[in-house]
């Protein structure tokens, strides 16, 4: 019996180990790794099938998976140790703390995925009924962590982003649809361990395997390749983020020149992909005079810009008129009051035309907990260094699609590219092409900055639209509407990448509709979780009726 327990603790660790190499680590995903999200969970779901044959199955069933997604968490997201410890001043022993206290509250989402299994389990008697409600189960708990906890970091479907077969599903479901398959293969394959007629093992299992290389031979498949007809000039200023960047005294002209400089590149070299995968550096030929890009972009960076120095507008101004193209440049905006009199600061993105006229400002909807804004203040009260200037950003309240030359943008800013619904918002409202201004110079050289491109990438496949990505240290690049970077520029540069895009204006289902397929799936998990809780709930009833007889 030992021994048997000693297993199914093992499981749930191999489990999250498993899933961990479905993910960026601290580079690039090698494509061969992604193999591992279609096996991840059949370790967990054994050992979840497994305890549930005792008689405090559920409670360890989710035990189990609350571990399994405690130790996912706590390897996923080890850069918030990073972040706290560098750049926000907390000792080692607090930082670790947040990270675990981080990973405690959202493990709890595979612990209840893990009990809804055990559930369906116990109450029918059927594995096989139990497994095939795994996929609708997962997927009800990733839109939960999006809507009520709001961090759908690194959901299961961005570990295909490669995978151009599967990928046509984002359009339609969402990464919702991607994480929905895994499962599916992930129950069949731990069917094969776990059913326990020998034939139905071996469907199970052979089927299991079936789709696996079905859908992994989706990384040899080539997507289109559509045209580039615009070039968008991304800057990349190479800010240190723990730096008191001195901008407004002596420096300010030094550093506008090398904005300017920067802004008229039209013509260099620049990486056929992803940096540091191998892809070759390509020097295009270009033609002189080369002609004004579209756009010129200055990243989310720790600039001190704000919106209402006449300074900043005015240098601003020259500068787009010079280079003849609209400008979208991060900067704190203001405007409104707190509750307490005091004015409302805001991270936004203000955009510039190319006459040097204001065309308008975006406010940054989705704020980052610790990092623009602090919840629980009063509990928190040692977060503040995190906030950096400005103690507490405002949420913005609009989201806008910007028309410049003839073309409409949508601009969102950093962390908000991990939510799909939001960002599906300015493609709906007619966004030719998406724009995603960021700073990950907050995570160094850990793998938030490549699961962040990641998610990014997949926004651009959902909406079926090219997606300019300038951020402050990299990853820097244009992604097409199949979700593959096509141009980028070396991290930790000082650089500018001439960005060759295009303009996409129709519209995918996932664009007009959002989360229906999640929706769905969670509505199907709360009917199955409450009548196999409710047929549970009268099996006991009638058995204690039995033995009080």
């Amino acid at each position: 019996m030992l021994c048997r327990e000693w297993r199914l603790w093992v499981a749930a660790v191999v489990s999250a180990a498993l899933l961990e190499l479905s993910f960026p680590l601290a580079g690039p995903l090698p494509e061969w790794r992604t193999v591992f999200a279609w096996i991840g969970f059949v370790p967990l779901l054994w050992a979840v099938l497994t305890a549930t044959q005792e008689q405090s199955g559920l409670r360890k069933s989710f035990l189990l998976a609350y571990v399994c997604g405690v130790l996912w968490y706590v390897g996923n997201c080890y850069w918030i140790y990073d972040t706290m410890l560098l750049h926000g001043g907390l000792s080692p022993l607090v930082s670790a703390l947040l990270l675990l206290g981080f990973s405690l509250v959202l493990g709890a989402y595979f612990g209840f995925f893990g009990l809804g299994v055990a559930l369906v389990r116990r109450a029918t008697g059927s594995t096989r009924l139990a497994l095939a409600s795994a996929p609708v189960l997962w997927v009800a708990l990733e839109l939960a962590g999006a809507r009520i906890t709001c961090v759908p970091w690194d959901q299961l479907g961005y570990s295909q982003v490669d995978n151009a077969l599967l990928t046509r599903l984002a359009p339609w479901t969402g990464v919702y649809g991607i994480s929905f398959v895994l499962v599916v293969v992930n129950a069949l394959v731990a069917g094969g361990l776990t059913l326990t007629k020998c034939r139905g093992r071996r469907i199970s299992a052979i089927a299991g395997v079936v789709l696996m290389f079905a859908g992994t031979a989706g990384l040899f498949v080539q997507p289109p390749l559509p045209p580039a007809t615009a070039t968008a000039v991304l800057v990349q200023p190479n800010l240190d983020v723990s730096a008191n960047n001195d901008w407004m005294g002596a420096s300010w002209n030094q550093h506008l020149a090398q904005f300017d400089r920067m802004a008229h590149e039209s013509c260099k070299s620049w990486i056929a992909g992803i940096p540091q995968t191998g892809a070759p550096v390509i020097t295009p030929v270009c033609p002189q005079p080369a002609s004004a890009p579209a756009l010129v972009a200055w990243p989310e960076s720790p600039a001190p810009f704000f919106d209402e120095d006449p300074r900043f507008m005015r240098a601003m101004g020259t500068i787009a008129r010079d280079v003849q193209a609209p400008l979208v440049v991060n900067a704190i905006g203001s405007g409104g009051l707190l509750p307490d009199g005091g004015e409302k600061y805001y991270v936004s993105a203000v955009i510039i035309g190319s006459d040097g006229q204001r065309v308008g400002r975006y406010d940054k909807i989705h704020l980052v907990p610790f990092g623009e804004y602090i919840p629980f203040q009063n509990l928190l009260f040692f977060a503040h260094k995190l906030t950096g200037r400005v103690s507490s950003f405002s949420r913005g309240e609009m989201r806008t699609v910007f028309r410049l030359n003839g073309h409409r943008y949508g601009v969102f800013i950093c962390y908000e590219a991990v939510f799909a619904d939001e960002v599906r918002q300015f493609a709906r409202l007619g966004a030719e092409v998406l724009l995603n201004i960021s700073d990950d110079g907050w995570y160094g050289d850990t793998s938030a900055p490549w699961q962040h491109l990641n998610m990014a990438r997949m926004r651009a496949v959902e909406n079926h639209r090219w997606l300019l990505r300038d951020t402050n240290n990299g990853v820097t690049c244009v992604i097409d509407p199949y979700g593959r970077v096509r141009q980028s520029i070396s991290r930790h540069a000082v650089d500018a990448l001439p960005a060759a895009f295009g303009y996409c204006d129709d519209t995918t289902f996932y664009t007009e509709h959002g989360d229906v397929f999640a929706w769905l799936c969670a509505i199907l998990a709360i009917s199955i979780a409450g009548w196999s809780a409710r047929r549970l709930l009268n099996s006991a009833v009638v058995w204690a009726k039995q033995q009080s007889r």
